[in-house]
């Protein structure tokens, strides 16, 4: 283990968050783009096609943090063919998958557009863009896979580079096919299936020291049974744990519709700045998978507690200074995203929340990384599901009472417990990883 630095620290935050900051961008210039056309149907159909894609990819997310948290306590160990044979996997398991989603589609799409009808004209675009960009399936999936890898080994500006080529390769491309030849929905869809594949040809050739001298030791570890059960039960946990998640805040928004159109509208302005500050804050929490994993993997008991600390300290840093920034510019931000007066003032009443927000999230944003590089999800998943029932209780009692305050105070009590649940469980099950 090189020694455990704020410095390496941020080295490994940085180039994480801005890639975070980063990821917005591509479904943005994607909208503005065929925006340009004047017409409102293109803007649906690229709008509910890329949602449509991005829930069936996202249930594959666990490939990032899985492949992550096993990587790093491998490389932490010195066994570069545990770790090489880790990606392998993960690279496997995406294959099929997209090979899956592409010969399903017809059935996939289908199953969408029954959930979520539209017009038939916005129908019609979207399955156009939908038989493109489907077969990107493979390698967006396989990007979870590639990042993950990326992140365990400290090298996040590579991740970094990577997601500044996919957004520039997807916007210059759009550029091309939309405005100079014309092509509409299908020139979107044409441009982010190019950069999803140059994006996971890049991928590839960043982690070359995987497919070096290492290659054939960890191909012949590839089919090693526990390490196979190890992952199943790393990444099935966070699977769970991340459809627990995402009922949770999908909830919050149905729940939000039942206040009526302006509240509505007030806490989805609202909700992006609370994806703003994970996002942030998530670099930090890249950070402490990477350097407790990797401490981990060395047995090395007193690394694994000061990369926690340490990681935790910048966590706290971070989301004091994003509480700071919502208090300050939080109403020019409001106004920045909405200009109904009646939205404004409806989300300038609750923004209190958003400003206490980061403090009260911050712990269980940054023990997920702690608990992802030790491999400890099971009681990650015990964390959620414990916080997820908070929640549902605070909903009950708190929104016939309080309203849309209670519903509020309800998703900041889902947080406060996720934290405060895994900081009751970490100084015991720390003592039982080395």
């Amino acid at each position: 283990m090189t020694t455990i630095t704020n410095a390496r620290i941020w080295a490994i935050s940085w180039p994480f968050i801005v890639s975070n900051v980063t990821v917005p961008i591509l479904g943005a210039v994607d909208t503005a783009v065929v925006g340009q056309l004047g017409q409102a149907a293109p803007i649906g159909a690229v709008g509910i096609g890329a949602v449509i894609l991005a829930s069936l990819y996202w249930v594959f997310s666990f490939l990032r943090m899985g492949t992550g948290g096993l990587a790093a306590q491998a490389h932490g160990a010195g066994n570069l063919a545990e770790r090489d044979a880790t990606l392998y996997r993960a690279l496997l398991i995406a294959v099929v998958a997209g090979m899956v989603i592409v010969s399903a589609q017809g059935a996939l799409i289908w199953g969408a557009f029954q959930l979520a009808p539209a017009t038939a004209e916005v129908e019609t675009l979207a399955q156009r863009y939908l038989d493109i960009r489907i077969w990107g399936a493979p390698a967006t999936i396989a990007l979870y896979a590639v990042n993950g890898w990326l992140i365990a080994i400290e090298r996040t500006r590579a991740v970094l580079g990577l997601q500044l080529w996919i957004n520039g390769v997807n916007a210059v491309l759009d550029l091309i096919f939309v405005m100079g030849l014309g092509w509409s929905v299908e020139g979107v869809a044409v441009a982010s299936l190019i950069a999803e594949w140059t994006g996971i040809a890049l991928g590839l050739w960043l982690c070359r020291d995987a497919f070096g001298q290492a290659f054939a030791p960890a191909f012949g570890r590839l089919r090693d049974r526990s390490a196979i059960l190890r992952m199943i039960s790393v990444n099935s946990a966070i699977l769970l744990r991340t459809v627990l998640l995402q009922g949770a805040f999908t909830s919050f928004m149905f729940l939000s519709a039942g206040f009526g159109d302006v509240p509505l509208a007030a806490n989805q302005v609202l909700m992006q700045f609370l994806a703003i500050t994970a996002y942030a804050l998530d670099g930090f929490a890249a950070a402490a998978e990477t350097l407790v994993g990797q401490a981990v993997g060395a047995r090395a008991r007193h690394d694994v507690q000061r990369a926690a600390r340490l990681s935790m300290s910048w966590g706290f840093g971070g989301s004091l200074l994003m509480a700071l920034g919502f208090a300050v510019a939080g109403p020019v931000l409001i106004d920045l995203m909405t200009t109904a007066p009646d939205v404004r003032v409806e989300a300038r009443l609750y923004l209190p929340w958003i400003i206490a927000a980061p403090m009260i999230g911050v712990a269980s944003w940054m023990f997920d990384g702690i608990f992802i590089g030790a491999t400890l999800t099971r009681a990650m998943l015990t964390c959620v599901a414990i916080s997820v029932l908070g929640y549902l209780l605070a909903c009950l009692t708190l929104i016939p009472w309080i309203g849309n305050h209670g519903l509020w105070a309800a998703l900041m009590i889902m947080n406060a417990v996720r934290g405060l649940s895994a900081a009751w469980m970490w100084p015991k099950l720390r003592a039982g990883l080395v």
